[in-house]
């Protein structure tokens, strides 16, 4: 089978059905190729899907608040329903603790900057709104296999509040919806059926084959998640990044709740992040502490797909640290998945040196807030290119639809200087 379309999106997680709902909104012609059985059951299915604003950056600050407004308008976002039902944002306010590796007052600024909400409280400020946590001091993170993990706490903290952070309940649901959008304004989607290669002529691509066929194509764009290094090779373009993007194992793990209604918290303290589920219990996650060792994978196809004990204690055990009413069980209770983490923790949307080739990539860890702007941010870029604007020498400033603050699109270039951004997976 030989077929032509204008735009190509490779990924149909959340990030690609956004941005397949761009293009098609916008009247381009679009088709969607994923390996997988159906949208978001990749890294999507591994999200804890949390909604905060706490990035380095004016830009990134700017895009999750933005993303908050799609987040909680989600129908008029997409205008409609998925056979009348969505994906739900929960309101539940969220609390980052301080810690030396957060500037709080750059934080506070850029909250001010772009129209973020926040309150800045103090220990005690803590233990009078949220019961049942404990704002003791215990940096920096530990194993907590060692004996230095159970020391007692040295101080306490206090934190930023911001009012308006939440989670939504579904991720692979909220990529569905995504696709339901995209499909009413025209675009296509084909499941099961890998790139095995990129056709080029010249300096362009032209076109990909998969086992099933060759499509050709003005526009492609790479959004492959953990397999998106293998899709820059095909194209021969890896060298010329100098961010990078690599696979890394994850799990999430689901404690019973202990009767109290948390927030999202983001503890980079212990080490640790979490919040509560829509039936109660308490969702956990990892943040990356330089303790802990990480699972980096040479094939993104090829991992452990049970949850490990290793990883469920050490998560287990710093949520307890900080919630102490907690119960954690023998066994362990998640999801594991496969991130696309850039060498930064900063996603790359950007063009690339071959002509029609795009990426949006390195998403995985606290993009999927996001999805509902990068979308916008892809379209911009393409449309930008297509003019014969140069992005990597003038870069796309794009003013965000429902907020109005300007963003510099260069801040997501794949030439970026990683020492401008934090470097942890807060990004």
């Amino acid at each position: 089978m030989s077929t032509g379309r204008d735009v190509i999106v490779i990924g149909a997680g959340v990030i690609g059905c956004s941005i397949a709902y761009s293009f098609a909104r916008a009247g381009r012609e679009v088709l969607v190729i994923d390996r997988a059985k159906g949208p978001g059951m990749g890294s999507t299915s591994a999200s804890s899907a949390v909604v905060r604003f706490n990035y380095s950056t004016h830009t990134g600050v700017a895009a999750a608040w933005e993303s908050r407004q799609a987040w909680s308008m989600w129908e008029d976002h997409l205008g409609g329903t998925d056979d009348g039902a969505l994906a739900r944002f929960h309101l539940t306010g969220g609390l980052v603790l301080d810690t030396p590796e957060i500037d709080a007052a750059t934080t506070c600024r850029l909250f001010e900057q772009v129209g973020v909400p926040f309150e800045r409280w103090t220990a005690g400020d803590i233990r009078d709104r949220i019961p049942g946590l404990d704002p003791a001091r215990y940096f920096p993170p530990k194993p907590v296999s060692s004996d230095e993990f159970w020391s007692p706490a040295d101080g306490e903290l206090g934190g930023i509040w911001t009012p308006d952070s939440g989670f939504v309940d579904d991720p692979s649901f909220a990529a569905h919806n995504l696709m339901v959008a995209a499909r009413r304004h025209g675009a296509e989607f084909e499941f099961g059926n890998p790139v095995v290669a990129i056709e080029k002529r010249g300096q362009r691509a032209v076109a990909v084959r998969t086992p099933s066929g060759r499509y050709s194509c003005d526009v492609l764009i790479n959004v492959a998640g953990p397999h998106s290094t293998v899709i820059n090779d095909m194209a021969g373009v890896t060298e010329e990044f100098r961010i990078r993007t690599r696979p890394l194992r994850q799990e999430v793990h689901e404690l019973p709740g202990d009767g109290h209604d948390y927030p999202l918290v983001a503890d980079l303290d212990l080490g640790t992040y979490f919040r509560r589920t829509p039936a109660g219990n308490v969702l956990v996650g990892g943040a990356e502490p330089a303790c802990d060792p990480l699972h980096w994978l040479e094939d993104p196809d090829e991992f452990k797909t049970t949850p490990s004990h290793e990883v469920y204690e050490a998560q287990a055990y710093r949520a307890a640290r900080r919630l102490p009413e907690l119960v954690v069980p023998s066994a362990p209770r998640g999801v594991v998945g496969v991130y696309d983490v850039s060498s930064d923790w900063v996603p790359i949307y950007d063009k690339t040196s071959l002509g029609g080739y795009f990426v949006a990539i390195g998403t995985s860890g606290n993009q999927f807030k996001n999805a509902p702007v990068v979308g916008e941010f892809l379209h911009a870029i393409v449309t930008a290119t297509e003019a014969g604007i140069d992005h990597d020498q003038n870069p796309v400033e794009y003013k965000l639809t429902r907020t109005g603050v300007p963003v510099d699109l260069g801040d997501y270039s794949r030439l970026r200087d990683p020492a401008r951004t934090a470097g942890n997976v807060m990004g």
